[in-house]
Parts: C-alpha cells; structure tokens; sequence
C-alpha cells in the first residue's frame, strides 16, 4: 500500500495525504489523467467509481458516481481550477445531484495534488481544504478518512497494469449505462493536432472514412458552437451511402466538444457526443462518451459495427498526422 501519512490540522482547517510509489512521474500522473484508470481506484472497494465525464484542464469538470453494494449511488464532481500538466491539479470537489450538479446542502472542498519524483520513484500530495471545522469534522464522521486510504489501497495493481492502458491498444468501448458509451483511445499526436485533423476538411476527407475504401460524398464541418455539420459517405462501388449531421453545442480548443448527432432520414432524438483530448504518455487520450435516447437505441448503433469502423479511421489519422508535411 502506497499510503506513506495522513495529517488533519484543524488550524488550518486541512487534511494531508501522501503517498509514496515506485513508478515514474508520468505513469502516476496518467492515472489520474486517464479516466479508465482513475475508477479503478477513486472509489473504496466496496463503492466502485464511474466517471462520466473527465476533463483535466483549467476550466474542465469531471463528473462521476459510486456505486455502493445494495446498487444505490452516490455522484460527485470536480471543477478544475488549475492544472500545471504532468505536475499539479486543483479542483473544487464537491457532492452532485443525479444529473450532475452540486448538492447546495452538502459541502464542498478545494483540493490539490501535487506529483513530484522521488529517488525511488514518485510521490503524491494531496491537501483537501475544508470551509469550517464543523464541514470537516462532518465529512470525516462520513468516512472520508477510511474511504481515502482504501481507494489508496488500490492504486498500485493499477500502475502495475503496463497492457490495459498501453498506446497501441485498439479503441475500447465501455458501456456507462443503459443509454451511454464511452469510447477511448490513445492517439500517437498532440491535442492539437488531432484537433485540427476533426476540423479541416481536407484532413478529415483523408482519414474519417470507416472501412476502406469508402469515401466522402460531403463534408461540412463545423468548427463554434451553433455551427451545424454534415458528412455524407458512400462505399467503394458508390452505393450504401449514408450521412450524419448534427449541431456544436459547446466548444473549447483543443479540449473538449459537445455534438448532437443523427443519422439523416432516420426519425427520433440525436445522441449527444462529448469529446475529450488529453495529453499522456504515447500521445493523446481521445475520449467519446455517447448518450442515446435509450438502451435498444444505444444497442443497434453498437450493433452496427461503429466501433470497427471507428478503430480504422483513427489508426488513419495516427499516419495522417505522422506523415511528413
């Protein structure tokens, strides 16, 4: 177990926990870079996390829920505040009602974490600053204390993980709920770079093509919010064609953007996309999380081999953006 001392000071209204690993930096700052890895840890054993959402960025939030051992589920969030990339986050933490937003009636905490190396590997300081004693004392009495150092206790089969989390792994699609996916995958380029190869046409003609030999018909991209996009594609012999289109509700370059999306000629509700580019070790972690109207809605669109055709036309653009200028 990593867990090197816990500290409260009630002066300084405080409590400090750091912990001691035998990895380098980077590899202990991708874990909590990396959603896929952080659930495998932030929650106690017996309350497993999920997270829905996770942008490490100044101005990113995160939202996540625990799942306890009779199903119920308790959700919280994060604002980040400031991120020193590789180094340092700090983020208001706080609870959050089903749909994400914070519980006025609980308290909030501001938190840091702090990586630095160490002769032996590499170190994690995380100070929780709590608004009064009274919010302390009332979330150390529900058990943050123990709750931190057994989600601790769990880190290091994570670190030790080299394979699940490795940049040539193929995109995975984790289910999140009945109507949600979450797609990830590691992309050998900069945010930059992958965000500028989404946004230019010419770029985009070149590599978001599904199976080979499809080609596009249409390419409207969209670039702010209220901007509205079209693709349209056909297969190698000109037929089979098909078009998504849809609209940019949120945009923040090179980080993060919020679509709807629908098949054109198809009735019923868009699916909402968010994506998420974060630097890592090998490159960029591309995260999709999809909302469908529902779970048969969600199910047909898996069914429908995306995910293949998804893995082919990121494999393209890892040669796109290595390719020479």
């Amino acid at each position: 177990m990593p867990l090197t001392s816990v500290q409260k000071d009630l002066s300084r209204l405080t409590m400090t926990i750091v912990a001691d690993f035998s990895v380098p930096l980077p590899r202990l700052w991708d874990a909590y870079a990396d959603p896929r890895q952080l659930e495998k840890f932030w929650g106690p054993p017996e309350w497993p996390a999920t997270f829905l959402r996770h942008d490490l960025y100044p101005g990113g939030r995160s939202e996540y829920y625990m799942t306890g051992p009779e199903g119920e589920r308790s959700h919280g969030y994060w604002e980040f505040t400031s991120v020193e990339p590789g180094h340092s986050f700090e983020v208001v933490d706080g609870f959050a009602t089903q749909d994400g937003q914070p519980q006025e009636e609980m308290p909030s905490m501001r938190m840091v974490f702090r990586f630095e190396t160490t002769e032996t590997g590499s170190r994690l300081t995380t100070t929780t600053f709590f608004n009064s004693v009274a919010e302390l004392e009332q979330l150390i009495a529900m058990g943050m204390e123990e709750g931190a150092k057994a989600a601790m206790g769990q880190i290091d089969d994570v670190l030790a993980d080299l394979k699940t989390f490795a940049a040539e792994r193929a995109l995975e699609t984790h289910l999140l709920s009945d109507n949600q996916a979450r797609f990830s995958r590691i992309i050998r380029g900069t945010p930059e770079q992958i965000w500028a190869a989404e946004h230019d046409p010419e770029l985009l003609k070149r590599w978001m093509l599904g199976p080979d030999g499809w080609q596009f018909t249409d390419c409207q991209v969209a670039s702010s919010a209220g901007d509205t996009y079209r693709y349209a594609w056909v297969d190698a012999t000109g037929e089979n064609g098909f078009a998504l289109t849809g609209e940019v509700l949120e945009s923040d370059p090179p980080h993060r953007e919020v679509t709807t999306e629908s098949m054109e000629g198809v009735d019923g509700p868009p699916s909402l996309n968010e994506q998420t580019l974060t630097p890592v070790q090998g490159g960029t972690l591309l995260t999709l999380v999809s909302t469908y109207a529902n779970k048969d809605l969600r199910d047909a669109v898996l069914a429908t081999g995306m995910a293949e055709g998804m893995e082919t036309s990121y494999a393209r653009l890892e040669r796109e953006i290595a390719a020479p200028a």
